[in-house]
């Protein structure tokens, strides 16, 4: 068997996966260019706030000011400055492509949401740009796109000598390897699930989200044998190797590789920034997955704003569209909803030279990305009061450790009632 295949189901995972190519010496590696200025096609028209019911398109704005540098409408820039396909999402196939960089082969299994998929085609066209070959697959449109899916990729699985997954707890991904598996794994980095798949597979743990609880419900319990079938062909064994690639501070489960993610091939592609000199906000999706209050929530981002002189608030993609409305309405930031990962928005700049985050991954990653340019990050710890009711009994263990465990970043401590200030702790 020859030949390794990649499959990403969101921008970062295929970020990470352009890294972990970087990092083996596969596919071309351009000189570096710097970030192009921003010109008249960069700018979008000023923004106005969305009503509750509007979802912004990717990579726009809303709140008071105008649009300006990443994330606007006018998409993605090559390292050259040239602006990127707008048909990012096309399929190139699934089997080799005429002059492709590497054997590697790029499957996107698409997801729904729209600030996903408008990610995605655009990593989609950087790494049709770095020489790769990359299948978008609707894995996901309507009825009996499932069994097209498997019938699709059955060979090119069969045929692959490594496989390379960014979320290991996809159910998705988890019957592709129930029904093939690889002699070699790769997984990347898709957030700080990273930790705990390390942690649960040490432990011999099935494999489940950080912030759901532990009960099974009935469509987990007709989904167990898939996922215990699934984490065994994650672990090493007998005729199968695995590595972890990540940027995160994670023990090596026995038998099985680390592989250090340096964020190299974004620093070679693009930089280094400009910086406002003002502060950045980073935001979350944790009021979305049901860890944190959502009122508790806008509150510190309101007083983060106000205390480090903040701006601009990057959305995550997963946020709702009726929670930054109210960011923006009532902080007064700037929401931008960025057009690829953070990570390279932050690398192309302009960026703030202080950038705010609550415990994410980026706590982890935007020191690497950024190193060099001066740039401040800095974590806001979650207190237990900000927490749901109904958040899993692990969440603010587990959000403690993505805060503690960044080297990289300041840590801010809440201090006093109500986080009536909030200082670097």
């Amino acid at each position: 068997m020859t030949g390794r295949l990649a499959f990403v189901e969101s921008p970062v995972q295929l970020l990470n996966v352009l890294e972990w190519a970087h990092a083996r010496g596969r596919g071309p590696v351009p000189a570096a260019a710097p970030a192009p200025a921003p010109g008249p096609d960069t700018a979008a028209a000023p923004a106005t706030v969305p009503g509750p019911a509007a979802a912004p398109e990717p990579g726009t704005a809303s709140g008071p000011g105008p649009v300006s540098g990443p994330g606007t409408a006018s998409g993605p820039r090559t390292a050259s400055g040239s602006r990127t396909a707008s048909d990012a999402g096309t399929a190139s196939g699934p089997g080799p492509v005429s002059g492709a960089a590497d054997d590697l082969r790029i499957v996107v299994l698409s997801p729904t949401d729209p600030m996903s998929r408008g990610q995605l085609r655009r990593m989609a066209q950087l790494a049709r740009d770095e020489g790769f070959a990359v299948h978008w697959q609707e894995a996901r449109a309507g009825r009996g796109a499932l069994v097209r899916t498997l019938r699709e990729l059955g060979g090119p699985l069969r045929a692959a000598d490594r496989v390379i997954v960014g979320d290991p707890f996809s159910r998705y991904v988890q019957l592709l390897l129930t029904l093939f598996g690889p002699r070699h794994v790769t997984v990347v980095d898709d957030g700080t699930a990273t930790m705990e798949f390390a942690a649960q597979l040490a432990g011999g743990e099935r494999l489940v989200r950080w912030h759901r609880k532990g009960d099974l419900g009935p469509r987990e319990l007709v989904l167990a044998p898939v996922t215990s079938m699934a984490r065994r062909r994650l672990a090493p064994g007998p005729g199968r190797t695995v590595e972890i690639f990540t940027s995160l501070p994670v023990q090596a489960p026995p038998g099985t590789e680390v592989t250090a993610n340096s964020y190299a091939w974004t620093r070679d592609r693009f930089g280094p920034p400009s910086l406002t000199g003002g502060a950045d906000l980073v935001g979350t999706s944790l009021v979305e997955t049901g860890v944190v209050d959502a009122d508790q929530y806008l509150r510190v981002v309101g007083r983060l704003a106000r205390t480090h002189g903040a701006t601009r608030y990057f959305a995550h993609r997963r946020e709702s569209p009726e929670k930054l409305h109210r960011v923006a309405v009532e902080s007064g930031l700037q929401v931008v909803r960025p057009d690829l990962p953070l990570e390279l928005i932050a690398r192309r700049g302009p960026i703030g030279s202080t950038v705010v985050s609550f415990p994410s991954t980026v706590v982890h990653t935007l020191p690497l990305a950024l190193a060099g340019t001066g740039v401040k990050v800095a974590v806001c710890e979650i207190e237990p009061e900000w927490l749901r009711a109904t958040a899993s009994p692990r969440a603010q263990g587990f959000l403690a450790g993505v805060a503690g465990t960044a080297s990289g970043a300041d840590r801010l401590a809440p201090r006093g009632p109500g986080v009536d200030r909030l200082e670097f702790g």
